[in-house]
């Protein structure tokens, strides 16, 4: 394979990971390229370049952001409920104390009204102008920018959510290491994304919807439970605890409706195995100040 480490006309040139091996062709196939792969940690990255990556990223940028559907609030917050849980056995505070937790690209806030919703003290950031701008307008505490721009104080927060956000960052490492700032001593950060080494990703390659930019803008690096591991070592955290959940075989516009619904259950019934061996395509890793 050919050394693909630098090359100009990418939006991300080196392992997000930050290791220094060289970065090669994967067999998965999407239309800016093949996605490239870290020889030393197995991290998944796209070709896409820098203004194709911007363009995509404006479907955030919106006034009603990633708040869930009607439909799907109930399920929004029991999933929130379950790991303000975890959370809270992790960081253990003492009886009475409230916790405070920053959520960093909190779009419109659908978090933080979970976490209000559970006695949380939250607060978001939001580079994305139009969402933070709605999440103020309902009474949130966000700050419209980066992590970076709002200059928080350090040892501010006990925990810090990371949600569906660090597969958009060139540069992860500097977000983490922010995150690990501002986070009190043994505080706990949260961060949920796709799981690259899943059973969904063995079965439908390039196939699978998160790969693809435009249905999921910004999508352009993709970690593994090792990968992220790594990363997180290298910025300063522990891992506590690592969840997986789901598997698919086909998206439901890929195939008929009666196979479809055939395949879906066959999924459904190795989500249960997917949790155990952290094969399940959609992952939380809990992670320790140290």
């Amino acid at each position: 394979m050919p050394d693909l480490s630098v090359t100009a006309d990418r939006l991300v040139e080196r392992c997000p990971v930050e290791c220094e091996d060289e970065l090669a062709e994967s067999e998965i196939r999407l239309s800016e390229g093949r996605l490239l792969r870290c020889s030393a940690c197995g991290q998944l990255i796209s070709q896409i370049r820098a203004a194709e990556f911007q363009a995509s990223m404006r479907e955030f940028d919106t006034d009603t952001g990633t708040l869930p559907g009607v439909g799907d609030q109930a399920r929004h917050d029991q999933r929130a409920a379950r790991m303000f849980a975890r959370i809270n056995a992790l960081v253990a505070l003492p009886a009475g104390d409230r916790l405070r937790l920053l959520d960093v690209g909190c779009s419109t806030g659908a978090l933080m009204r979970s976490a209000r919703s559970a006695g949380i003290d939250a607060e978001g950031v939001e580079p994305a102008v139009r969402a933070a701008r709605a999440a103020q307008t309902a009474g949130l505490t966000v700050f419209a920018g980066t992590l970076a721009d709002a200059a928080l104080p350090s040892a501010r927060y006990h925990a810090v959510t990371l949600m569906e956000v660090i597969e958009h960052l060139p540069r992860p490492g500097d977000v983490l290491r922010e995150i690990r700032r501002v986070l009190v001593p043994n505080g706990v950060a949260v961060i949920g994304t796709g799981n690259a080494a899943s059973w969904t990703v063995r079965l439908m390659g390039g196939g699978w919807d998160y790969f693809q930019v435009g249905r999921h803008g910004g999508h352009i690096s993709f970690f593994t439970p090792e990968s992220l591991r790594r990363l997180a070592g290298r910025c300063g955290f522990q891992v506590e605890r690592i969840e997986t959940r789901h598997v698919r075989f086909v998206e439901s516009y890929q195939a008929s409706k009666p196979v479809y619904r055939a395949l879906k259950m066959v999924g459904e019934v190795l989500n249960v195995p997917a949790r155990w061996t952290h094969n399940g395509h959609d992952m939380l890793m809990y992670l320790r100040k140290v």
